[in-house]
């Protein structure tokens, strides 16, 4: 049986899922969970908020992948920017052309190196579902990077790109939802706390718009959904 990843903590299970879905899932501060928890008389520290969004943040989203919905074939690749120790890093994410996250990944630069490798990072994560057409600006990074993949591969598997102005609508309103909930972090100290608070705020998001199977809708749903990701606590 899989280890109890809540033994040792002070707090129950409940306690610490629901601080972890409240801060991922709502615009709120550490200190504004802080305080919605004392208004329940549970008295946490904001920086105790901090531990467990990095810890099991990454932990919902690791054991939320099984049971991921069906990705499309049809991918929108595009980056965007936040703030990390004082300068800005990039977040390159991919989407299908319904929306769901493919992948996502932080970087310190933004070039033809990074983008190669996010690519080659959602393309082995999403091993079953290998796109038929990828959409992009028309930064030339692209370009040449998926100029570089199709030229490894057959004719007849080539990977359409596609970098026509106003195509990638769907991930640039994407990327907009996601800045509003990071708006209130006011930026990260580095970008290990980066990728591991983005890890559990990409998998709320996902569960919240029902890009999982086998999950009860609205906030009820995503409660039980996210309680039944740890069966070894049961």
């Amino acid at each position: 049986m899989a280890r109890n990843p809540f033994r040792g903590h002070r707090f129950s299970q409940d306690v610490i899922l629901c601080a972890v879905r409240w801060y991922c899932r709502y615009g709120l501060s550490y200190r504004d969970v802080r305080d919605l928890l004392a208004e329940r008389r549970i008295i946490v520290d904001a920086s105790t908020v901090y531990r467990w969004v990095r810890k099991f943040g990454p932990e919902i989203a690791k054991r939320s992948q099984k049971h991921r919905s069906w990705r499309g074939l049809g991918w929108h690749v595009d980056e965007t920017y936040l703030r990390v120790g004082g300068r800005w890093c990039y977040v390159w994410r991919a989407v299908d052309q319904r929306g769901q996250l493919i992948d996502f990944r932080v970087t310190a630069r933004r070039n033809t190196a990074a983008a190669k490798v996010f690519m080659r990072q959602a393309r082995d994560k999403s091993r079953l579902y290998q796109p038929l057409s990828i959409v992009t600006d028309k930064a030339p990074t692209y370009a040449r990077v998926m100029k570089e993949m199709n030229a490894r591969m057959l004719p007849d598997e080539a990977i359409t790109h596609i970098d026509r102005k106003w195509q990638n609508n769907r991930i640039e309103s994407d990327h907009a939802a996601l800045k509003q909930r990071l708006n209130p972090m006011r930026g990260f100290k580095s970008l290990s706390s980066a990728k591991a608070v983005l890890a559990g705020i990409e998998a709320l998001r996902m569960i919240k718009k029902g890009h999982v199977v086998r999950k009860s809708p609205g906030p009820i749903g995503e409660i039980r959904f996210i309680k039944e990701l740890f069966p070894e606590t049961a």
